[in-house]
Order: structure tokens, then sequence, then C-alpha cells
């Protein structure tokens, strides 16, 4: 049997032909990287330089904020300098003040007073030095914070009361009736037939006279004030006074007027339009009232047959007390509480809306 022959297949392409191909290859690869290299280098300048400059213009607003922030750290590390200055002076008087108390222990009468005035002091200043660590604490939280907050134009409003006293004139009148012995009507009448002493000791009678203290504080220089308080009748705080407008640079005058009001005792009923109709009869007038009140009132003379009064004369008395307001005088009226009293802060807050002032509900832990 004859042998079958097997096809050969030849290879035609040679070794220079690959290097050939490969050589083309390489050459086309650099064709399309040098393509893709001027796209790159052919794109718009502007676009970069933009690009630069708003980079430079965050950074400079960066190196802004970052004063301001500065800026605002320094003024509140001054200002908890000042607080820590305050705790200190306060700190060292209540360590006379234990040291003065410990000398009472023990002894007469009149030391014991003298102790439980001291232990109240000392309560009040151990209540401004919590209240100074926790001012104290929070400028240290505002130091922490980048940006400075503005409350919108507010800053000259004072921060407790929202009260801002304007004008030259200023006219404080007192409620000193014996409504201002307590909150409640059992105690009124319980304070009211004990000793003088005690009712001066009375908390919500030393609170208003506390609040008048600070109010005074606020009084601008250069301005002037008179001082009135009333009960069946109305009188000026410092005797001999009456009618005429005190100067705000005598502090002593101011010190006098919380004096005496600290050694008033409250009493009788409540004539509101005595204490109104001075704001009349000052001249010039006043620029702004503030009225100290804690209730409606309950007569329009010095005496009174009444034995009793309605709550319904008691809003006639209300009227007929505000119509002694000079038009165009703003209220400014801080109303301590009083038991049974409902109509009192809507008819106080009518007068002062209507005036153009203001109502504060006095808390019992201020000022």
């Amino acid at each position: 049997m004859a042998r079958r022959r097997r096809d050969s297949q030849i290879f035609s392409m040679s070794f220079l032909d690959c290097m050939s191909c490969g050589f083309g290859a390489v050459i086309l690869f650099f064709m399309i990287i040098n393509a893709q290299v001027r796209e790159t280098t052919e794109d718009d300048p502007d676009d970069r330089m933009a690009e630069t400059r708003k980079l430079e213009v965050e950074v400079l607003e960066g190196r802004k904020n970052l004063v301001l922030a500065r800026n605002t750290i320094e003024e509140l590390e001054a200002r908890k300098e000042t607080t820590q200055g305050q705790i200190d002076q306060i700190l060292a008087l209540l360590e006379e003040l234990r040291a003065e108390l410990s000398k009472y222990d023990n002894d007469t009468l009149a030391k014991i007073e003298r102790v439980e005035d001291l232990q109240s002091d000392i309560k009040t200043l151990e209540a401004e030095v919590e209240r100074l660590l926790k001012l104290a604490e929070e400028q240290q939280n505002e130091g922490d914070r980048i940006r400075e907050f503005d409350d919108e134009g507010q800053g000259a409003r004072q921060y407790l009361t929202g009260l801002k006293l304007d004008g030259q004139r200023t006219l404080i009148l007192v409620d000193r009736s014996a409504s201002m012995l307590d909150d409640t009507i059992v105690n009124i009448i319980r304070r009211r037939n004990m000793s003088d002493a005690d009712k001066l000791r009375a908390v919500k009678w030393r609170q208003v006279v506390a609040s008048v203290d600070w109010l005074t504080a606020q009084i601008k220089p250069g301005s002037e004030f008179q001082i009135y308080m009333f009960n069946n009748v109305a009188e000026p705080v410092i005797k001999g006074s009456g009618g005429t407008w005190l100067k705000a640079e005598d502090s002593s005058q101011l010190d006098e007027a919380v004096r005496v009001l600290r050694g008033t005792v409250p009493s009788n009923g409540t004539n509101m339009q005595a204490a109104l109709a001075i704001a009349r009869q000052m001249q010039p007038r006043p620029d702004n009232i503030v009225l100290f009140a804690d209730g409606l009132p309950t007569m329009d003379a010095p005496t009174s047959n009444r034995t009793s009064i309605s709550s319904g004369q008691r809003v006639s008395l209300f009227r007929a007390a505000a119509r002694e307001l000079p038009s165009g005088v703003p209220v400014n009226v801080l109303l301590y509480p009083l038991e049974g009293d409902f109509e009192a802060p809507i008819l106080f807050w009518e007068m002062a809306f209507e005036s153009g002032g203001s109502l504060i509900s006095v808390s019992r832990d201020w000022p």
C-alpha cells in the first residue's frame, strides 16, 4: 500500500516583517499619546486663572474670618477676667460676713436678728456667685466659637428684662400697700398683724426694694429722676423733693432713696390714681414711667368706707387711674404676683402697650 504524503504549510512572514509591524505599532501609540498631550496643553488658560483667583479670594476670606475670631476670643477673655474679679470680691465679702456671723452666735435677740439678716445676705451673695460662675462658663464657651453672633441690633436691650430707660427724666412709682407683704391673701393678712420688723423682712417687699435698687443703677448719667411710693396716698421717697427732678449724678440721693424704701413698712390700700396723677403734675413731664405694682387698685381717695371691694369695682378704679397718665409717655410695668387678681396682667399689659412701654412679670428669683 502506497504511503500518503502529508501536506506541508509554509509560513511566509519573515522576521523583518515582524519587526516592521512592531515598530509601526509603537509609532502609532506615540502619535495617540502626542495628540492627547496637545489637547491637554491647548486648554483655555483663562479658566485656570479664574479658578486661581477664586482660590485666592477664598484664602483672603479665611484669613479675615481668622482675624475676627481672634479679636472675639480676646474680648471674651477680657470679660472673663472682669467676671473672675467680681467673683473674687464677692467671695472675699462672703468670708467677712461669715466671720462676722460667728461673733453673733448665741447672743441677744437683737444680735439674733442681725444673724438672720447676715444669713439672708450670704444666701443672696452665694446666688450671685453662682450666677457669675455660670456667666463665666458661658463666656468661656463663647470663646470656642469661630464666629461672633450679632443679635440683629438688640444689643442695647437689657438682657434680663427687656426694659430700656430712654429720655432725660424717669419717674419711678413704687406700690407700698399691704399687698406687697406676700403673694397670697392669707399670708398678707397674717403678716399685716405682725410687728414692723417682721413686715420689713417680708420676702416680696425685699424683692421690690432690690428691684428698685437694680433699676436706679441703670439710670443714665446726665439724666434726672424722681421716686414716689404710694399706698392710700402718694409721697416722694426723699422727703422735701416732691414735684422736682433730681440729678442722677448725685449718687447719694439714689442711695438715700433705696435706704428709705428698705425702712418703709408696707401698709393700707392701693390708691393708684394718686400715684399716676403725679406723672401729670411733674413739670417738665417725664419721658419714661416705671411702675412697680402687684395688682389692681382698691381705692381712689386717701380714705374709704368700703369694707370689701369686687373685681369689677377694682377694674373701674384702674381705668379711672389710667386716665391720669399724660399722653405720649411710655409706662413700663414691673408686675409682681398676687393671688386671685386675674384681671391685673391683662389691664397692665394694655396700659403698657397703648403707651409704648413694656410689661415685665417679675419672677421670684429676680433681680
